[in-house]
């Protein structure tokens, strides 16, 4: 394994992170959230981006290499193990109110950057084996809908009115969590009931029907083998994770649109419609989600080899710098929407 692979085995520090918020207490109970929220936008500050692109020669046998997709596939059962500890822990008599908030907050770090993340990057592979495994780590951030919304709805409606998942000019985070989190569900059934019909298959192999009986057998068994108690804790963890996530998402997309076309339909996406981030430890934790430009202008392209383009707009900070300014929507208004004016004077 040379560099370029053992670098993306840095997420794994999350989970040793974790493992001291399920077992410690007091301060150590935040070590997560602490690394998460203060290391790394401080490092993010002082590290310099880096627009850096493989070589072609070079990433054609980077794209190809093994290596990589065994670093995706050993996180799948890394975060049931997660699961399982957290779980029990929350079962620990005598632990503070603190103690049980940490140890939520870092369960829900890792069903947004293990879950939904590394769900999404799998989610975009065509063989059997890493749709299972993109679907059992959606499952552990009961977030399943995203993998028919995001690969049938997103990639096809982003940056226009059409998507929920694309934040809109003056609208703020808040706002936005609300809209995506009903809209991409109702969206990933109305895909879901299209296919049904137009394959002819009965409501049982509908596939969001197929989702959510799999995300409530998976409480009755945390239920069965837990508490219902710890199913409060679980569903609180899924909640933290989706709302990091749809934060990221709100960040990349926002206030971008494509331009409709006079066929009545919109044009191609290109780079220049999603925010980019070249900040080296936010897109080695997160297999290179913030080069999201390439990642929606070729979607079929792994994450070792997502290119920067110079012609894509770029984020104040890295990711979670971003996502606190986008939490205060005065601060984040007065930052993005003047990039965004600036763009347009520019085209």
């Amino acid at each position: 394994m040379t560099w370029k692979a053992i670098k993306y085995a840095l997420p794994l520090t999350l989970l040793v992170n974790a493992w001291f918020s399920f077992t410690g207490t007091g301060w150590a109970v935040w070590t997560t959230v602490l690394v998460a929220f203060i290391v790394v936008p401080l490092l993010e500050l002082i590290i310099p981006p880096s627009p850096h692109n493989l070589a072609d020669s070079e990433e054609e046998t980077i794209a190809h290499s093994s290596v990589y997709n065994i670093v995706l596939y050993m996180l799948v059962p890394l975060q049931f193990a997660a699961v399982y500890i957290f779980l029990r822990s929350m079962g620990d008599e005598g632990i503070s109110v603190s103690d049980r908030v940490g140890r939520i907050l870092a369960m829900g770090l890792l069903c947004g950057v293990f879950g939904i993340n590394v769900g999404h990057e799998l989610g975009h592979r065509v063989n059997k084996l890493s749709q299972f495994l993109a679907k059992s780590m959606l499952l552990t951030a009961l977030y399943m809908h995203f993998n028919i919304d995001h690969n049938k709805g997103h990639h096809k409606h982003v940056g226009t009115p059409n998507d929920p998942g694309s934040a809109r000019y003056g609208e703020s985070l808040y706002h936005f969590l609300f809209r995506m989190q009903w809209g991409t569900y109702g969206v990933a059934w109305r895909i879901a009931n299209g296919e049904q019909k137009k394959k002819g298959r009965s409501f049982l192999q509908n596939e969001m029907f197929q989702f959510t009986l799999l995300q409530l057998l998976f409480c009755a068994v945390i239920v069965y083998f837990f508490s219902w108690q710890a199913l409060a804790y679980y569903a609180l963890s899924a909640v933290v994770g989706i709302i990091l996530f749809q934060t990221v998402s709100y960040i990349q997309h926002y206030g971008l649109s494509r331009k409709p076309t006079s066929e009545g339909r919109y044009e191609r996406v290109m780079p220049r419609h999603s925010w980019d981030s070249d900040h080296i430890v936010g897109r080695l934790l997160l297999f290179e989600l913030s080069r999201h430009s390439d990642h929606h202008y070729l979607a079929s392209r792994k994450y070792q080899v997502l290119r920067h383009h110079d012609d894509s707009p770029q984020m104040p900070t890295g990711y979670v710098g971003t996502m606190m300014m986008a939490a205060i929507p005065p601060l984040w208004f007065s930052v993005m929407n003047k990039r965004i004016e600036e763009m347009e004077i520019a085209e």
